[in-house]
């Protein structure tokens, strides 16, 4: 039996402590919608710039290529143990850089997966190129992908025509990195903004969808996916990590703070449309259910 290292009151967020490869198999549970943010490998010893600091690129033994069968074989275990915790409808979004994509990418195709986008995100506050012989890496991809074929995805359209203007939004997404607020309770190497999994989330699920994070660090999509009034489950290897998951998930039980988390992500067109559409969504789900 799974032991939960952490479950909210609201039962709409947990934490499993170990590795995904060895718990996704123990339970039988099906999700809506997975997001990975695994390792992009590219602790490699070199430098970088971070708050005008040189700092090395290094995140942890986790990170650290062993070349590019590894890579591969790695890649194709846990996408195939992360297919079969999809429900038949659902897709996943998975970040990386030109270290990791090109094996998911493949991965994917073999596995059956049908790729439906590749998301740029063009980061707008990205730390300049410690080396000056290579241009500012500015961007990293996210794949979207549907576990089949045959069977339709859930793309909610015309929420994000709403969000770029009233016109299609292109895949080519320009919002800023992580910013201070966001690392009240603690940070972690790789954290990804609010902005971004909000954006993701509310693309392709409907409210109380069950989201699932298998590397979920610091649990930035299990905070999006609650803020957006979805259901997550998250699991990582690092308790540190876990803490700060836990914490993070604490803070935003308080209604004041939630609220205004959901003012301060990027990406809408004033404060209060993240929260008029959540609003406006959830009653048109319980219109949905008495229809039914």
């Amino acid at each position: 039996m799974i032991r939960s290292f952490f479950k909210s009151d609201d039962k709409k967020f947990y934490l499993l402590k170990g590795d995904s490869m060895e718990l996704l198999p123990q339970f039988k549970h099906k999700f809506d919608m997975v997001f990975a943010d695994p390792p992009y490998f590219l602790s490699n010893g070199g430098l970088s710039i971070q708050s005008g600091k040189i700092v090395s690129v290094n995140k942890g033994n986790w990170d650290k290529s062993e070349g590019f069968e590894y890579i591969n074989d790695f890649n194709r275990k846990w996408l195939t143990l992360v297919r079969d915790k999809m429900k038949e409808d659902a897709t996943i979004w998975i970040s990386g850089t030109l270290h990791n994509i090109f094996s998911i990418g493949q991965i994917l195709t073999e596995l059956d997966f049908k790729i439906l986008n590749v998301i740029t995100w063009e980061k707008t506050n990205p730390p300049p190129n410690y080396s000056c012989r290579y241009f500012t890496h500015s961007t990293e991809q996210i794949i979207w992908a549907r576990k089949k074929e045959s069977v339709p995805h859930y793309f909610n359209y015309e929420l994000m025509k709403q969000l770029n203007g009233d016109k299609q939004m292109k895949d080519v997404w320009k919002l800023p990195a992580i910013v201070p607020w966001e690392k009240s309770c603690g940070k972690h190497p790789t954290q990804k903004p609010l902005s971004v999994l909000t954006r993701l989330i509310l693309a392709s699920t409907k409210p109380n969808a069950w989201v699932l994070d298998p590397f979920t660090g610091s649990s930035t999509t299990g905070i999006a996916a609650n803020l957006a009034n979805r259901r997550f489950l998250g699991i990582d290897q690092e308790e540190a990590f876990l803490e700060i998951s836990k914490k993070r998930k604490i803070e935003i039980e308080n209604n004041k703070t939630a609220a205004l988390y959901r003012q301060k992500i990027n990406g809408f067109n004033d404060k209060k449309e993240l929260e008029l559409f959540l609003v406006s969504e959830l009653q048109s789900e319980y219109l949905n259910e008495l229809i039914l």
